[in-house]
């Protein structure tokens, strides 16, 4: 899962240093036809005030912007090419994301993140990855 730690300064304290965490479900191993429920669980934030993002990468291909969810509405927003097989949904107060893939085929095979947003960006239907604070474990 990552974890960032994100700075809240406030100009009568020191700052505080908060936890936010976006938990990913375990890797699973699927055949073609089947379908995938994969999940994000979120916490460490005010969970409707940032998008979640989701984005693959392919074994040797760049980054690919599947779209992303209006936490807290159930608002999710796809991609061009992620319009018809991909299903974005929420639950709990926004806190548990998930991506939904119906009938796997063998290009789905991929490395699938979910991320809070103002760490990936969506310009153009491409994904960019912005490097914080950050690290991954």
């Amino acid at each position: 899962f990552v974890k960032q730690w994100i700075k809240h300064t406030n100009p009568k304290s020191r700052g505080v240093w908060s936890e936010i965490k976006l938990e990913q479900s375990a890797s699973e191993v699927k055949r073609p036809g089947e379908r995938v429920k994969m999940l994000c669980t979120l916490s460490g934030y005010s969970l409707t005030s940032y998008n979640i993002f989701w984005i693959r990468q392919r074994p040797g291909r760049a980054l690919e912007w599947i779209g992303y969810m209006s936490t807290g509405n159930n608002s999710p927003s796809y991609g061009s090419s992620f319009q018809s097989r991909f299903i974005m949904t929420e639950e709990d107060s926004s806190s548990r994301q998930y991506l939904e893939i119906k009938s796997l085929t063998a290009e789905d095979s991929a490395v699938y993140f979910c991320a809070r947003e103002s760490t990936v960006t969506e310009n153009r239907r491409t994904a960019v990855q912005k490097h914080l604070n950050s690290h991954v474990t």
